[in-house]
């Protein structure tokens, strides 16, 4: 069972630690993602080495390829991948709703086509966590609708809004019942939906307290919406979830995002940023960006960060990186991929030492100059 303390405050902001399954976690953390059981370019040991503690996995794909025929014989996606630590799983819902054109969402669940081969599925909150509970996800997700923010080039209603938050909570309660019903001594979160509209965030909170749950998602951003509602919204609802449960922004991820987040009360976060950044050549630097194909870097003898102790900032010239990338290695990946997570973790744990220290204000102030 989760266990989450707070340890320090400052203003909004929450240093906490989550105790499950015999593991620890410092909050505010970033879950690296593996959407398909692996986090691109890097492996377990590595992530461990870097002293991450929990890793995102993607339930839909991982039903879709190898299936859950295949992972049932390992008891579970931790012996299957060889990471005896923490894994969240996503629900599936936010993969089927991006097949827009091949999903047809009904009050029992949403009807589609697989990517993979044609065949018709269906996923509904009872076989979500049936799949999650295969997979031995340590935080499980309920099913939600996830609100997009336009649906071809018009912005939602707020009528269309509401009925899908309102699917979402009906899913909600189901998804608890079936997390029950099959005895998962696992952790259930939910997700806090309601798109742009603060009434129907109000709304969906207020009815996920009732229902109960370990964790407390919002969901329903960084989906097309500008950064300013975005912000709006994160100011609005973030500081009003349950204060003695974990708080998780899904699917935001840049480092601008993360400390902005935190100081409206976020403990977790998941992105494909810093892999995806760090495979096409932008790095992350405690002096800003670097795009490491610019050929100003071609006879750069430095490392990326002087004041980064990463294998590859401690071993590899930029010039070095330059190359890598620009031959199209898969060495460059590999490094620009531990330099981008290393660079992750210590944010979080600059983040959280500011907290427990109450400085974060000036921390913050400091990242922006």
């Amino acid at each position: 069972m989760l266990n989450f303390k707070i340890l320090t405050t400052s203003g909004n902001a929450r240093s906490g630690i989550i105790k499950l399954n015999n593991f620890f976690v410092k909050t505010p953390i970033f879950m690296p993602v593996g959407t398909y059981g692996s986090v691109k370019a890097i492996s377990p040991l590595e992530l461990i080495e870097m002293k991450y503690n929990i890793i995102l996995n993607n339930s839909f794909h991982l039903w879709m390829r190898p299936g859950l025929d295949v992972i049932s014989k390992f008891g579970g996606l931790h012996k299957f991948i060889n990471w005896n630590r923490l894994i969240l799983t996503d629900s599936g819902g936010f993969q089927v709703f991006s097949l827009s054109k091949r999903n047809k969402i009904t009050e029992k669940g949403i009807y589609f086509f697989s990517p993979i081969n044609g065949d018709k599925l269906f996923l509904s909150p009872e076989i979500s966590m049936k799949i999650q509970k295969i997979l031995n996800s340590d935080i499980v997700m309920q099913l939600d609708e996830c609100t997009p923010y336009k649906i071809y080039n018009r912005i939602l209603s707020e009528n269309e809004v509401e009925n899908s938050m309102k699917m979402s909570l009906r899913w909600a309660q189901r998804s608890k019942e079936e997390f029950y019903k099959i005895n998962n001594k696992n952790s259930l979160f939910c997700i806090v939906q309601g798109g742009m509209f603060k009434n129907l965030r109000d709304e969906s909170l207020e009815k996920l307290k009732e229902i109960g749950f370990d964790g407390f998602a919002i969901g329903g951003l960084s989906v097309g919406e500008p950064k300013k509602k975005m912000i709006k919204i994160l100011q609005y609802i973030g500081p009003k979830l349950p204060i003695d449960k974990p708080h998780y922004l899904m699917g935001a991820g840049t480092p601008e995002d993360i400390i902005m987040a935190v100081s409206n009360g976020i403990d977790m976060f998941d992105c494909i940023i810093p892999t995806r950044n760090a495979r096409n050549g932008l790095l992350f630097t405690n002096f800003g960006n670097i795009k490491i194909k610019n050929a100003r870097y071609k006879f750069d003898k430095n490392p990326l960060d002087y004041s980064c102790n990463c294998y590859t900032c401690k071993n590899f010239s930029r010039s070095y990186l330059h190359y890598l990338h620009r031959k199209g290695e898969i060495l460059g990946s590999r490094l620009n991929t531990i330099h981008n997570l290393y660079y992750y973790f210590q944010l979080m744990r600059k983040i959280r030492l500011s907290i427990n220290n109450n400085i974060f204000e000036k921390f913050v102030k400091d990242f922006c100059e």
